[in-house]
């Protein structure tokens, strides 16, 4: 799974800087696979598909905080438990029922994210 935020995002911001992936982003932000990770340059997918790590990408959403998950390990690896669901005052982080990852896809991802 991956954690989604929901719109009942106060936008307060307590999230965003308690994610390790960082993988966080206020509304309207840009974001990119190498801020707060290991990636440069091209990255692989796996399945053919290829960015570099660098390129701005489009903001998910406008209106509140959100969560990239592709860059979202759960903080498997990290912490027992998601730390933007533990301080959120308004438990507007919740599991993305959308995005099912095993524990292994989790910690293969976070390895991925933060090669050396």
């Amino acid at each position: 799974m991956a954690i989604k935020i929901t719109d009942e995002c106060i936008n307060c911001g307590a999230c965003e800087p308690e994610c390790p992936n960082n993988a966080i982003y206020d509304a309207g932000a840009a974001w990119r696979f190498s801020d707060g990770t290991g990636l440069s340059g091209v990255i692989d997918f796996g399945d053919g598909t290829t960015l570099d790590a660098g390129e701005t990408q489009a903001a998910i959403s406008d209106e509140v905080y959100y969560i990239v998950p592709d860059k979202c390990t759960e903080c498997v690896g990290f912490h027992d438990e998601p730390q933007c669901a533990a301080v959120c005052p308004v438990d507007c982080c919740v599991d993305d029922e959308d995005i099912r990852e095993s524990r292994e896809e989790l910690l293969a991802k976070k390895a991925w994210l933060h090669a050396e």
